[in-house]
């Protein structure tokens, strides 16, 4: 689980104007909520938290105006549909020692059964509980082997020490389908032969 430290500064405009004038800066508007404390709103440096968010449940470490330090992970990200730039961050408050909810990427190993089959991920996200400070990156499940009818539950899936399960064990996570033949469209083949005759 990497840390990544950030300075950010509290701000006290609010609405659009303001979010365009605070990204014209390079900066991304944000909001940190959590422990029942009222949101604190922030301006982050763009391009620092860009780095940060591209590892999945960074912890950021916030250093807020030079006096406060607090811990935090992302829970709402918005960016710019068209150029991807970052709109907002939604920031939640955490503490060392506190457990949280988080959704972990799914990665898959090995090679399905020799066959036309097609692998769905029915959950792209495992929902787990786990330590603020050692939230794991990702899980990595084996999926050799596997044919059609197969699939893997929750259950199956090895978690990190500390790590459990936030969703009913027996939810399918990833399932084995058979690949469907491609069917030329109806009335195709009577038109070529009506334009041979």
């Amino acid at each position: 689980m990497s840390e990544v430290k950030i300075a950010a500064e509290t701000r006290s405009e609010f609405g659009k104007g303001a979010a365009r004038r605070i990204r014209r800066d390079s900066r991304v508007p944000g909001v940190l909520y959590g422990h029942g404390l009222d949101p604190v709103h922030l301006t982050l440096p763009g391009h620092e938290l860009l780095l940060a968010l591209r590892t999945p449940n960074v912890l950021i470490a916030l250093d807020i105006d030079g006096k406060k330090n607090e811990l935090a992970i992302p829970k709402s990200v918005q960016r710019d549909p068209i150029k991807g730039f970052l709109e907002h961050v939604d920031l939640l408050l955490v503490k060392r020692g506190e457990k949280v909810n988080v959704d972990i990427y799914v990665h898959t190993e090995g090679e399905l059964a020799p066959g036309s089959y097609l692998l769905e991920h029915v959950l792209n996200a495992l929902p787990v509980e786990a330590e603020a400070t050692h939230i794991p990156e990702s899980v990595t499940v084996s999926i050799e082997g596997l044919a059609a009818g197969d699939s893997v539950l929750a259950k199956d899936i090895p978690l990190p020490n500390g790590t459990t399960l936030a969703v009913d064990g027996d939810t399918v996570v990833l399932q084995i389908l058979a690949a469907q033949a491609e069917e030329a469209p109806e009335g195709e083949g009577a038109g070529e032969e009506a334009a041979e005759v």
